[in-house]
């Protein structure tokens, strides 16, 4: 952690603006990406004052050196930020990525009907959907469009004050209030807003006293036509221990799921956040990555920025097998998370109420035919097996008949609302399952 610190200096310190120089501008896009919100609070909590933070990258040489650090307070301010950014933790309270913007976000099949919900909930605050409650497994995005939601409301609605949250400093603030007997504070803070997105509202269930607040707190910013957005890796009825009350409120409004990227939508991510990069990976290596790390936006990330990060470091392009040796670890988990044609035949199976073996016979009623096209098509997308492979273990059948079964659910999901549901539903349970 600490070689990514070690390299910045204090460029400069004014206005409440603090610049730190790097020799490679590879180190400013990795903190930016993982630690800036972290490097902030600190910079703030040590200088007294709300601080910004910039960077200065510029390629260190003999004919251009590298900038150094200015004015003595700075220096001090440097050795206290480095320090402390990589493991002091931060209040997430009113916080929003600077990254987390509608412009970053990449929009496929997996997430358009989400991504169109918040953005007309930022348009018209309180006056849509209210509360917006998007849900959908780890990594795929919920937090960033959430915070999406705050930034586009922010530009265009200055005097509205927006309050980012996560449910655990939620419940936090609230035992802190009752233990220093400032409820009355906690509450101004709270259902004086104008705009209030909470993140991860599942951690609520069975907190008993907690959900009573945020029930009230919730009625309050509802009764006044405040905007509530909230996330949950659930929906809101899949939530354990959470009050039926507070169920049937996050349901009033508008319910959103993002669910697991495509092949396409993966390749589209990590093209658009290459951009921002100043080094620039091969389409094969790029093909690897959207083709090997399936199950999480964050890890297809975090897989493109270690890849990155070694060809700025080695001054060289990278190969696909040097790539495959770089993500070993995170390969090897979404190894562990492989799900198999035989697991997704007994799932369809099970979800259209059929046998096993209608999954492998040469039946075609309609009944039929489409639960198997529907196996086949999520054993295209969520294994790696070929065509002819799948066709085998759909009681041999041809690769051609693989391709027209894919082809057909990917057009009928388009058409179809709920059978769309259902298919996105079975992947990302797949996925669950598989890695448990």
């Amino acid at each position: 952690m600490s070689r990514w610190f070690r390299p910045l200096r204090v460029h400069n310190y004014a206005n409440q603006t603090l610049t730190l120089a790097s020799d490679n501008s590879i180190y400013q896009y990795w903190i930016e990406e993982n630690y800036l919100s972290q490097l902030k609070a600190t910079a703030s909590r040590v200088l007294g004052e709300p601080i910004s933070i910039l960077f200065h990258a510029q390629e260190a040489s003999a004919s251009n050196p590298a900038p150094v650090a200015v004015k003595a307070e700075p220096v001090r301010v440097r050795k206290e930020v480095l320090r402390l950014a990589p493991s002091v933790p931060t209040d997430s309270r009113g916080c929003l990525n600077p990254r987390s913007t509608f412009d970053s976000f990449v929009v496929g099949e997996n997430n358009r009907f989400a991504a169109a919900a918040a953005r007309a909930v930022a348009e018209a605050p309180a006056r849509t959907y209210n509360p917006l409650f998007l849900h959908g497994s780890v990594g795929l995005g919920k937090t960033h469009l959430m915070q999406a939601v705050g930034h586009l409301i922010q530009k265009n609605k200055k005097h509205l004050k927006v309050f980012y949250v996560t449910s655990e400093q939620f419940t936090n603030d609230y035992i802190s209030a009752i233990q220093h007997g400032e409820l009355a504070k906690f509450r101004k803070s709270y259902r004086q807003v104008d705009v209030l997105l909470i993140d991860d509202i599942q951690f609520l269930a069975g907190k008993d006293r907690s959900q009573e607040e945020f029930f009230h707190t919730f009625n309050t910013l509802c009764d006044g036509s405040k905007q509530i957005v909230l996330t949950s890796d659930s929906p809101p009825t899949e939530i354990a221990n959470l009050e039926k009350r507070l169920t049937s409120r996050f349901e009033m409004g508008l319910t959103a799921e993002l669910q697991l990227p495509d092949a396409e939508t993966r390749m589209a991510i990590l093209r658009h956040k290459m951009n921002a990069m100043p080094e620039k990976l091969t389409d094969p290596v790029l093909c690897f990555i959207a083709e090997r790390v399936k199950t999480n936006i964050r890890r297809l990330e975090g897989a493109l920025n270690r890849v990155a990060a070694f060809a700025s470091l080695h001054g060289k392009a990278i190969t696909v097998p040097q790539t495959e040796v770089l993500l070993r670890d995170l390969l090897q988990q979404e190894g562990q998370q492989t799900v198999s044609i035989d697991l997704i035949q007994r799932r369809v199976a099970e979800t259209y109420d059929l046998r096993l073996a209608d999954m492998t016979s040469k039946r075609r009623p309609a009944n039929i035919a489409l639960p198997r096209m529907v196996a086949m098509h999520l054993s295209r997308r969520l294994t790696a097996a070929s065509l002819n492979e799948i066709g085998e273990a759909f009681g041999g059948r041809d690769h051609g008949t693989v391709l027209h079964a894919n082809r057909t659910i990917e057009e009928k999901m388009k058409a179809d609302e709920k059978l769309r549901r259902i298919v996105n539903y079975l992947a990302e349970k797949l996925v669950a399952s598989s890695g448990s």
